[in-house]
């Protein structure tokens, strides 16, 4: 947080200079109230004018120093709030696909949307009012020393005293603030999936009901916001009834000040600064509970766990041979889905994975991709454990083709290349691969032609291409391919899987299609039946599947 704070330090100081101006203005305003009684006290009308005047100046000046505060807090809090968003973005951005894969994409939509705008409004405005009020108990403390020490050290006391009783808040409203970020993701996700389904909801005419849960979610966050401000609110008046009581004490003691020659002007600046000091504490405790809060919601967005770190701990992926696994068990919400998995990935081999619907198929391809790595048995590329391999680096030499090719409103370079600073010829070498020339050519810009929103502009194979034209020019060692012709009609089916094939990439893919003269020159199959993985030569496994 200080980082964050302190990255515009210029600003930071000029926001801290807005805060103290709202200070001094309040200062002004106990100094001209001091005056008018001095001068109803006095009785001069000469003084009394020049009182007049100078409260005139006071009123211009207030003004004056709201609009210059407001604009220098503005412009720091705009700044620093996309910094957080910006940070809140690099950290879901750079997360494993592991990690990512671990909560709904909503959830994250909520960080970056919700939490960070309860941030803002919880962070900013509790810091700008602690601050106001903190500094302003301060320097009410020190003019207090100056006209009477008594007073000063008395209400130091009572600042402590307030201070404990305020900490002792401080746990339940940072569990109160988890759990509105928290119902903010589930009501995200739940809108989300809604929406989603949105068509087949109105076909089956069950709106309604996804309603009435739609509400039911609604209440359920806005009953989490009402117990997070009924709990601060409770603990401003739980202060504010001692703040009565410090303010009836003062009170007391003043009134023997003056009977004890204590000049009513300087009763009154007492007595103000008391009531400035009692009630700003009031005020800038409560807010310190939120302010600790709001920093934890701010480290839960923007700061990568410990698990997350250790993403990019380990050695390099160098697949140079095969990949063995070895005797792999792996079961998910207690249904076992690899039992004892043998077999071997050998470098540039082809091998399509094939078993009946909920075989495990997918699980495979995740166990194999590191997305899952909850399995006992030992897994080993060229003899390297698989968790002992940086994440990162094995991601930078796998590639991934599904059937919903998701595409960028981008040019079609960018959707190849994805934003890195890849070579041209490595581009225009996949674009030949995959039989793209004629599609660019046939675009206004080319290469650079702009894509309309996720490919609308392209036909199905086309956008599998570009995927494919992904993993080539990304120089991907491995590719992992699921269902990647399924969406597509026959004879688009047939040329994307004959392309896969003629690729240099070892290529592991999962189709339930069966393309003649083409999905048998697969190297090798693996059939997944009862939780085993049996490995076949296709040409062996599709003689037999075509003589039955």
């Amino acid at each position: 947080m200080k980082e964050l704070l302190l990255k515009r330090k210029i600003k930071f100081f000029l926001y801290l200079f807005a805060t103290f101006l709202f200070n001094v203005d309040h200062f002004v305003q106990i100094g001209i109230f001091a005056l008018i009684v001095g001068a109803i006290e006095k009785g001069d009308m000469k003084y009394y004018r020049i009182v007049v005047i100078i409260t005139i100046i006071s009123v211009i000046y207030s003004a004056l120093t709201f609009l210059i505060s407001r604009l220098l807090r503005i412009e720091y809090m705009r700044d620093t709030i996309f910094d957080v968003r910006m940070q809140a973005f690099d950290k879901i951005i750079n997360m494993s696909f592991k990690r990512f894969s671990k909560k709904s994409k909503e959830v994250y939509i909520s960080n970056l949307i919700n939490d960070v705008n309860l941030f803002e409004k919880k962070f900013f405005i509790s810091l700008l009012n602690f601050l106001i009020n903190g500094g302003l108990v301060v320097m009410c403390l020190i003019t207090l020393i100056v006209i009477d020490y008594k007073v000063a050290i008395a209400m130091s006391f009572i600042s402590l005293i307030l201070f404990v009783i305020a900490n002792f808040f401080a746990k339940k409203t940072l569990e109160l603030q988890k759990e509105v970020s928290t119902v903010n993701e589930e009501f995200t996700t739940e809108i989300s999936n809604t929406f989603n389904g949105i068509e087949i909801l109105k076909l089956n005419n069950i709106e309604e009901k996804f309603l009435n849960k739609s509400l039911h979610t609604i209440s359920k966050v806005e009953k989490k916001k009402y117990m997070s401000n009924i709990f601060t609110e409770l603990q401003r008046n739980i202060i504010r009834f001692l703040g009565y009581i410090i303010m009836v004490g003062a009170m007391v003691y003043l009134a023997y000040a003056v009977s004890d020659g204590m000049k009513l002007a300087t009763a009154m600046i007492v007595f103000q600064l008391c009531n400035m000091a009692s009630f700003n504490l009031i005020e800038a405790f409560p807010l310190w509970n939120v302010i600790k809060s709001s920093v934890e919601i701010y480290n839960k967005i923007t700061q990568p766990d410990e698990l997350e770190e250790q993403v990019s701990e380990g050695k390099e992926f160098i697949f140079n041979e095969k990949i063995e696994v070895k005797g792999i068990d792996f079961s998910f919400e207690n249904k076992v889905i690899l039992e004892n998995a043998k077999f071997t990935i050998e470098k540039g081999k082809k091998y399509l994975i094939k078993g009946a619907s909920g075989a495990g198929k997918s699980t495979l391809m995740k166990v194999l991709s590191m997305t899952y790595d909850e399995y006992t048995g030992d897994m080993e590329v060229d003899g390297v454990n698989f968790k002992d391999i940086a994440e990162k680096s094995f991601n930078s030499k796998v590639s991934f083709v599904y059937q919903d090719v998701f595409l960028f409103e981008d040019s079609i370079k960018n959707n190849i290349s994805l934003y890195k600073n890849i070579p041209d010829e490595r581009i225009n070498q996949a674009i030949k691969i995959c039989g793209l020339e004629s599609v660019i050519d046939e675009k206004k810009g080319g290469i650079n032609e702009k894509l309309m929103e996720n490919g609308k502009n392209l036909s199905g194979g086309q956008r599998q291409r570009i995927s494919i034209a992904r993993a080539i020019a990304k120089n991907a060692e491995i590719l992992f391919i699921d269902e990647g012709t399924s969406s597509l009609n026959e004879d688009l089916g047939r040329d994307i899987e004959k392309l896969l094939l003629e690729l240099d990439n070892t290529v592991i893919s999962i189709s339930h299609r069966f393309y003649e003269d083409v999905t048998d020159k697969y190297d090798y199959v693996l059939e997944m039946k009862n939780g085993h993985v049996n490995k076949y030569p296709a040409k062996d496994y599709f003689g037999e599947v075509i003589t039955c």
